[in-house]
């Protein structure tokens, strides 16, 4: 009679506290120290994991089955393809499956491999969270050796030398080295992605870390979007001549970033063109106003996130990824709070009084989540067509395609 034997390990999770977590690797062979934090969303796991606005974290997805559906090309965010969207690592409660859906291209073990990402199954994903949610999101390092060996002296040296992601510009490490025009509108059924005919306005976004949906929701309303590098300048951004200036999503903390977008944003408050920030661009929006900005307990991130229209008393369910805030007290005159979250009543929007100017803390182009905030963008592109004498359109008409 044979003896039962387990497994040895071939992945861990090791935090700066010394908690030490043991399972089954996936992906990327190596080890790489990151934030980690938590995703409550459901689906889109690979939305997620082509967000820039996780470069240098590691995700815990609370959902214990990840990877079922597989992977495709049609469902990466990341617009930069040159820079990768910088996630360090994924942890997950159960094995990766095999896909079962008719756009799955391939296994997610196997993507992961190609996008250098590290992964970890077999954990309690329950008590990580609980843990993050009372103690915060800590440091961590994510090693895979199909062997079952760590060179712990190595991955504990990574650990040590992470600074945290206070203090990091990373926009730099993810936005886009060149200036380049963007026409592609939203998902239809067996048909995919569609080309933006007959552009009718035109919108400058500065990528900090742009996603492509967001890009999509822009061209759904009518617009043609060039996408400028985080550095450009404010007269580099108007010598393209927009009808409206996006501010884009990405990571790390606003107030690095701010060092060279702020006085840049600053200058394009100026003119009488609309802009419009989403997430880090609602942050670098808030400094430029003369607001504060802080690091979060656990952050936001997840596709279920209650946030409240303090102008309309609507409440819309929204998708959050964001590990700093706006403090709200510091929010200067002629600045209006629009937005709340109803989980702990942070700031997740802000108007300037008399200008067309707004921005919001949430990801109203979903990808994944759902789409009750796409009037947004509709809202955006009203403020250019009443400055060009445009009708507009009704802010909550159903869209004509899926977005993402």
């Amino acid at each position: 009679m044979t003896s039962w034997q387990q497994s040895p390990a071939t992945a861990v999770l090791i935090l700066e506290d010394g908690t030490r977590l043991e399972g089954r690797g996936i992906g990327a062979v190596g080890h790489a120290a990151g934030e980690v934090c938590f995703n409550t969303a459901m689906t889109g796991y690979q939305e997620v994991l082509t967000d820039p606005s996780y470069a240098r974290q590691i995700i815990t997805f609370t959902f214990p089955h990840i990877g079922n559906v597989g992977a495709n090309d049609e469902d990466i965010e990341t617009v930069n393809m040159a820079a990768p969207s910088g996630v360090r690592g994924v942890v997950l409660k159960a094995n990766i499956t095999n896909p079962s859906n008719y756009r799955a291209a391939e296994k997610l073990d196997a993507w992961l491999k190609k996008r250098n990402i590290i992964g970890i199954t077999g954990i309690d994903t329950r008590a990580l969270t609980a843990l993050i949610r009372e103690h915060g999101m800590p440091n961590g390092v994510i090693a895979h050796a199909e062997d079952g060996y760590f060179h712990e002296p190595s991955i504990l040296t990574e650990l040590k030398a992470f600074p945290g992601l206070e203090g990091l510009d990373l926009t730099k490490e993810v936005t886009t080295i060149q200036t380049y025009h963007w026409d592609q509108i939203g998902w239809t059924w067996d048909k995919g992605y569609g080309t933006l005919e007959d552009p009718q306005f035109h919108v400058v976004a500065i990528d900090y870390g742009a996603k492509r949906n967001i890009l999509r929701c822009l061209a759904d309303q009518g617009a043609k979007v060039t996408v400028v590098p985080a550095t450009a300048t404010a007269d580099e951004i108007m010598a393209h001549q927009p009808d409206g200036i996006f501010l884009s999503n990405g990571p790390g903390d606003p107030a690095a970033t701010g060092v060279y977008a702020v006085p840049t944003i600053k200058t394009l408050m100026q003119s009488s063109k609309p802009i419009f920030g989403i997430c880090l661009g609602h942050q670098l929006l808030g400094l430029a106003l003369g607001a504060a900005t802080s690091k979060m307990h656990q952050g936001h991130h997840g596709a279920n996130h209650p946030v409240k229209d303090l102008i309309t008393g609507k409440v819309e369910i929204t998708s959050m990824n964001h590990g700093f805030s706006i403090d709200k007290a510091s929010l200067p005159t002629g600045v209006t709070e629009t937005h709340v979250s109803l989980f702990d009543q942070s700031n997740a929007g802000l108007s300037v009084d008399g200008k067309p100017i707004f921005s919001v803390q949430y990801h109203p182009e979903a990808s994944p989540g759902p789409r009750d905030s796409h009037y947004l963008f509709t809202r955006f592109l009203n403020r250019v067509r009443t400055q060009k004498g445009v009708a507009l359109r009704p802010e909550y008409a159903a869209p004509t395609t899926i977005a993402g």
